[in-house]
């Protein structure tokens, strides 16, 4: 038996266009002491990353595909990574040789480097109600006259789209370089283009240029709005306030929910002018009534998936406000001057009342591939015995 391991040593989440480096280590358990102890043969071992893509077949109409087999004969040595897998492969890399004939003694170990860009062009990592992409780093490995094993490691993939220019821009700097720090320079480019996405996407997100909207219904102004950007980070905070001061009709309660919209492309959808699929992923309400202003907060979740678009599906992102508001005039609390004695005013039992709603688009983008590991439900790790 030879136990197989895999880990991402940097965490299971990447922006596409990163370095995605994995250390893969092959062991012989047996005790050298053990009188059954013998040494383990592998005829080879290659990996490389495939993204899944699966669809719900009531809601997306797919153009049909042609019989595909699925079946690996066991003395066939081509790695399949997608083999037994749910869906389509849309997108792989090329597989990579870890080594081939590889003898292992008993108690002895050997581990091997994985590196791969990954893909640029591909969709980010997505479970929606319609439509899901997975990334998985498949290792494939063989044993002389024995089907191939399989090892899956998923990981999540965050794309930058909708940015003013390309996150990974090609140029190289031109300078001296120095023979004795090879590897420190080596390890300096590959982290640039990840620098410079993280810069360009700070510098987008932290522009702050006030949006005021005076909030209307069809008998007056309600309020006036205030948010400070429409463009944030995951895990960002979204604040806004509301001035009632200004208004004519009286509030009594608003709420606003964080709401991500999953929209089939038209040529994809199973039924014409198929509805969007809305989810929410937070949620404020508050009492209001005589109140001259309010404010609230909603954080944007680190495991939630930016807005981003394919031939298949189109993930938007808004705030929806819904707003109770009275009919007539409500004369708010009076307190004498000089009243020494406590006042206790009550509300009035039966109120007519209008109901009305209104959505607000914002855009969401990736932030630190870093700091969305600490929330992925992912390991980035996983081991198999062959």
């Amino acid at each position: 038996m030879i136990e197989v391991v895999a880990s991402m040593a940097r965490g299971p989440v990447f922006l596409a266009g990163e370095l995605m480096e994995c250390l893969i280590t092959f062991t012989n358990p047996m005790s050298h002491l053990s009188t059954s102890a013998t040494s383990e043969m592998l005829a080879w071992a290659s990996a490389q990353i495939h993204c899944q893509f699966h669809a719900s077949e009531s809601r997306v109409a797919l153009p049909a595909q042609g019989n595909k087999q699925d079946v690996q004969a066991e003395s066939d040595t081509v790695l399949i990574p997608s083999r037994g897998e749910r869906g389509q492969c849309v997108l792989d890399t090329p597989p990579k040789i870890l080594f081939c004939d590889l003898r292992l003694d008993p108690g002895e170990s050997k581990t091997y480097s994985y590196s791969e860009v990954v893909p640029i062009d591909g969709p980010p990592s997505f479970r929606g109600q319609a439509v899901k992409y997975v990334y998985k780093l498949t290792i494939g490995c063989q044993r002389v006259n024995s089907p191939i094993k399989l090892l899956r490691v998923p990981f999540r993939v965050l794309v930058l789209q909708g940015m003013p220019e390309p996150p990974f821009p090609q140029d190289e700097e031109v300078s001296p370089s120095n023979p004795f720090l090879e590897e420190e320079e080596a390890s300096r480019r590959d982290a640039r283009p990840l620098e410079r996405a993280l810069d360009m996407l700070m510098v987008t997100t932290s522009r702050r240029c006030p949006h005021m909207f005076n909030i209307t219904n069809m008998r007056g102004k309600v309020a006036k709005f205030c948010i400070f950007k429409t463009v944030y980070r995951l895990g960002e905070d979204i604040i806004g306030t509301f001035n009632f001061s200004e208004g004519d009709i009286p509030c009594l309660q608003y709420s606003v929910s964080l709401q991500s919209e999953e929209e089939i492309q038209q040529q994809y959808q199973r039924r014409p002018g198929q509805a969007t699929s809305v989810t929410g992923h937070g949620r404020h309400m508050e009492s209001c009534l005589h109140t001259a202003s309010s404010h609230f907060s909603l954080p944007i979740p680190l495991n939630v998936t930016p807005g981003f678009s394919t031939d298949t599906v189109m993930l938007r992102w808004r705030l929806h406000f819904e707003f109770v508001t009275a009919r007539d005039p409500m004369e708010p609390p009076t307190v004498l001057q000089n009243q020494s004695e406590v006042t206790v005013w009550t509300g009035a039992e039966h109120v007519d009342v209008d109901t009305f709603s209104w959505d607000l688009p914002i855009k969401v983008l990736p932030t630190n591939p870093a700091l969305a590991s600490y929330m992925s439900h992912f390991t980035g790790s996983n081991s198999i015995n062959i």
